[in-house]
């Protein structure tokens, strides 16, 4: 394990050092399930991407298994636990504070987030209170980035499989008592045939990617124990997704600025702003993948994120306090062209609305005695659906204005029952508010098409937790953590019909039709648990997760009843070694297993298991500078990525080997 630098200090001379980071966790964090990730996990991953270096997170899980290269963005969602997911996660991304995803559908926009820029990873699963907490359903990923005490300017460059390219760079310097961070990325590659050998068409191409990011954050003082933290950010990403008329991007910009006091009453204060555009198009294939033709265009999802953050926390003793309020806004708008007459499309379709969540949280963490640590926190949110609308065609309807309250909170204890051994339970129930694109935008995957549904109820989970926490070593560690969860009115994609037909919401179809409907409940069990030990320069990580989950369906939902969600599996597992080569080089390699899963919410399309093995060197030849050498997928193993309604599979990931060139200032 390692630490998280310091907070603000004065030295001798009065110079004021700040770090960038947050206030520490709460005391209460010891009753949860908590994993930080080692360094060596965050350094110098075989693929450059984040999302696929969060795979050691026991049950991590996109809703499909291809990562940002070759994936469709909606599909980039995180959740933890088996709940299963869709275009939204059912898990808290924070960068810094401030929730990362879509504004308006929930996925994670991974090209814009450099795993180099993180200088730690922690995850807490199952649900809870908090800043920011209503939607984690499944826990809280929070990603904390790197200041001048844990990283150096550097470039990098390599070369790889396909003619990828994958270019680096960061400028990390103090300027008087504050700091300033630069970080720039390209990435490109002609990209590899999603589409199964034995399922491949005339229509089948390549799936080329294009991805840019930049980043700054500045860092300053504002008095002895308090500090400003500013950060912006702008990316672009373009995929196409196997055929020339199925591609999809997405451009965005974010701006945030945190101010952070360490006083006497520590208090910390956020806003934040997100603009994004999505983009999409989707086509009509040949049943013997011959022929195409275009079948919908999404050409402009514009959506705007707003929030803030104000919260405090007093100490009385053996008493600490969390005490704070959050607002998120979210608004955008679908507009697409649809209905193809032979020539273009000729329909126009606009679907939006705006969402408004504000809530007030409370946390008590009492040390009870040296041995236990009692803690419990509540938060009520408000949530408000306002100007919704569906118009297509000559029609035009507009939704009803919805609102209610929310009540969440979290319970538990840590109990140190001999100096390395610390036991732990939590009790928990949070929601999670539809995303206006489950709500108002309909999508296609392939000949298959799921319909938008203005009336989604919010989701609501309930869970339990019972675990350890076994240090006997300070480079040593063990976690086991047993769980129930129970997730009612989960938002889910259910098949009604079988085309070719036209259906409402979404015009021709060719394969299923599916909407968005609130499944009774998805109820999960199960088992995580991960390591970590440090011997000198090797450094070793595995994590496992065991998940048996099932959904609850009555109604319209009723065929799904007993199935496992789509897209869970019950099997997870990880394990790396990596080994230190003087001051910037090294030698590593991982292993991931995932168990089959099934593709449909009706368990007819089975995706096979896999392993998955990566592999990275950084070998030193000069001070500062090193040739790296990495393959992704070393045994070129299949991993199949989907299956549509005609059995043709697609898949992810292919063997992809790099070599390049790496200087650290």
């Amino acid at each position: 394990m390692f630490a998280i630098a310091a907070p603000g200090r004065a030295h001798a001379n009065d110079e004021i050092i700040v770090t960038g980071t947050a206030l520490p966790a709460a005391p209460g964090v010891a009753a949860d399930a908590t994993l930080v990730l080692p360094p060596a996990l965050l350094a110098d991953a075989p693929s450059g991407q984040t999302e696929n270096m969060l795979a050691a997170i026991p049950g991590f899980q996109l809703f499909r298994r291809s990562d940002a290269r070759s994936a469709n963005a909606t599909s980039q969602g995180v959740t933890l636990r088996g709940i299963g997911g869709n275009a939204a996660g059912r898990a808290l991304v924070l960068l810094d504070g401030v929730p990362v995803t879509d504004p308006f559908a929930g996925w994670v926009p991974w090209p814009a987030i450099a795993a180099g820029s993180l200088s730690a990873v922690r995850v807490r699963t199952g649900g809870g209170t908090g800043a920011f907490s209503a939607g984690a359903l499944s826990g809280a990923i929070e990603l904390m980035s790197a200041g001048p005490d844990t990283r150096s300017s550097g470039l990098s460059a390599r070369y790889g499989s396909r003619d990828g390219i994958d270019v680096d760079g960061a400028l990390v310097g103090r300027i008087g008592g504050g700091f300033v961070a630069i970080d720039a990325s390209h990435a490109s590659g002609d990209g590899f045939f999603i589409t199964a050998p034995e399922d491949r068409g005339a229509v089948d191409t390549a799936s080329p990617y294009d991805q840019q990011s930049l980043s700054a954050r500045a860092v300053f003082p504002v008095g002895a124990d308090k500090e400003l933290q500013v950060r912006g950010a702008w990316f672009q990403d373009s995929r196409q997704r196997g055929q020339r008329l199925v591609t999809s991007g997405i451009d965005g910009a974010d701006a945030s600025v945190r101010f952070v006091s360490r006083g006497a009453v520590p208090v910390e204060a956020l806003a934040y702003v997100q603009a994004r555009s999505y983009r999409a198009t989707f086509a009509r294939t040949a049943g013997d993948r011959s022929a195409e033709q275009p079948a919908l265009d999404q050409f402009n999802v514009p959506a705007t994120g707003i929030g803030a953050k104000l919260e405090a926390r007093p100490s009385f003793g053996a008493h600490d306090l969390r005490v704070g309020a959050d607002w998120r806004h979210a608004s955008g708008t679908t507009n697409e062209r649809f209905a193809f007459d032979g020539t273009r499309l000729t329909a126009l379709r606009e679907a939006g609305g705006r969402s408004d969540i504000f809530g007030m949280f409370l946390q008590h963490d009492w040390q009870a005695s040296d041995a236990l640590l009692l803690t419990a926190s509540v938060r009520m949110d408000r949530w408000s659906l306002t100007n919704g609308r569906f118009s297509e065609r000559s029609t035009s309807t507009d939704f009803a204005d919805r609102s209610g309250w929310e009540p969440s909170g979290r319970a538990g204890f840590a109990f140190s029952a001999a100096p390395a051994l610390t036991i732990r339970s939590a009790a928990y129930t949070n929601w999670r508010l539809p995303t206006l694109n489950e709500l108002y935008r309909p999508f296609r995957v392939g000949p298959d098409a799921t319909a938008a549904n203005a009336a989604l109820r919010p989701e609501r989970t309930y869970g339990v937790d019972v675990g350890f926490d076994y240090r006997p070593l300070s480079t040593a560690r063990l976690s086991v953590t047993g769980f129930i969860l129970r997730a009612d009115d989960i938002v889910s994609n259910i098949t009604l019909a079988r085309g070719p037909g036209v259906f409402p919401g979404t015009g021709f179809v060719f394969g299923a039709f599916r909407q968005r409907l609130n499944l009774d409940a998805v109820e999960a069990r199960g088992i995580e648990a991960s390591a970590d030990l440090e011997i000198g320069r090797l450094s070793l990580f595995a994590s496992y997760a065991f998940t048996d989950a099932e959904q609850r369906g009555s109604g319209a939902a009723a065929a799904q009843d007993g199935f496992r969600p789509p897209q869970v599996a019950r099997n997870r597992a990880f394990a790396s070694a990596r080994y230190r080569i003087g001051e910037n080089g090294h030698v590593g390699a991982s292993i991931r297993h995932v168990s089959r899963q099934f593709e449909d919410d009706l368990e007819r399309r089975p995706l096979d298991s896999f392993v998955h093995i990566d592999a990275g060197a950084a070998i030193p030849i000069a001070r500062g500078f090193a040739v790296t050498l990495s393959g992704e997928n070393l045994t070129d193993a299949r991993i199949e990525d989907g299956i549509d309604i005609r059995g043709a599979t697609t898949l992810a990931r292919p063997r992809t080997m790099w070599a390049g060139i790496k200087w650290t200032g």
